[in-house]
């Protein structure tokens, strides 16, 4: 276990829970992501996911396709992305994960991308469509990189997948919260707090909760039974519905606001 390990760690030992952003690198520009990451980061951030724009979405809801739409015809590529952590990591305190696709991990290749991303300071990989059944290649680079893995669980996931899943991670689990794909809900699930109880079973692994998680009011119940809420689309969305010369501010005050 690594840098993830340790600021889950940490926010235990102070009471609370990690807060967990996320942004389309890119979107609607590159230097755009350059001043968010700092902002969210002081204003309240533990751990910041990246989403690597891509051209055929996985998982992303109606609001992240629009950000990566947005992010690709800016010109952003993966190399870019790798070259703007690089730029602003001396300025970010909080941990960094990647949410990629395999098509770009492979087009990069494996022991490239891993050991890029421990040049510039990422420090953890979530490949969207990569179950841990498949991932020996890639788990074989990231571990030599010394780069975590992050794996998906559902509501859907077999005890047998859990365990799998737990047992290969080197950073956490990350959970979605229901079937589908990323967005706004106004609810959580209820059976949400069984879905924590099986994956408790099976591993003290840390456990994160994401998709459709996007108010404070969110944040507080999945921190009563997880150990990290993800917010996604929502904080996207509030930055795109910003004028240009808000969203760095927006974004911050939205943070802060989870935070709070």
């Amino acid at each position: 276990m690594g840098r993830l390990a340790d600021i889950f760690t940490a926010c235990r030992a102070r009471g609370d829970r990690a807060l967990m952003p996320y942004l389309t690198a890119g979107d609607p520009d590159l230097a755009t992501t350059a001043a968010l990451l700092p902002a969210i980061t002081a204003a309240g951030a533990d751990i910041i996911e990246i989403g690597v724009p891509f051209s055929d979405p996985l998982l992303d809801g109606p609001v992240i396709q629009a950000s990566a739409n947005r992010a690709l015809a800016a010109g952003t590529t993966p190399t870019a992305v790798m070259d703007l952590i690089a730029a602003v990591r001396p300025e970010v305190a909080a941990g960094l994960i990647y949410m990629v696709p395999t098509n770009l991990v492979q087009r990069h290749g494996l022991q490239r991308f891993a050991e890029d991303c421990a040049r510039v300071g990422v420090d953890g990989v979530l490949i969207t469509d990569l179950p841990p059944e498949e991932a020996g290649p890639w788990q074989a680079a990231a571990d030599a990189a010394g780069v975590e893995t992050v794996y998906i669980v559902a509501p859907t996931s077999s005890p047998q997948r859990i365990a799998l899943a737990a047992e290969r991670c080197t950073g956490f689990l990350y959970c979605i919260s229901r079937r589908g794909v990323t967005g706004v809900q106004a609810a959580l699930p209820p059976e949400l707090g069984e879905v924590l109880a099986r994956i408790r079973a099976v591993t003290s692994r840390p456990v994160a909760i994401g998709f459709g998680i996007s108010t404070a009011a969110h944040v507080r119940a999945v921190g009563q039974i997880a150990d990290g809420a993800i917010v996604g689309s929502a904080l996207v969305q509030a930055v795109a519905d910003a004028p240009p010369e808000r969203r760095v501010a927006v974004a911050a005050e939205f943070v802060a606001g989870l935070r709070a």
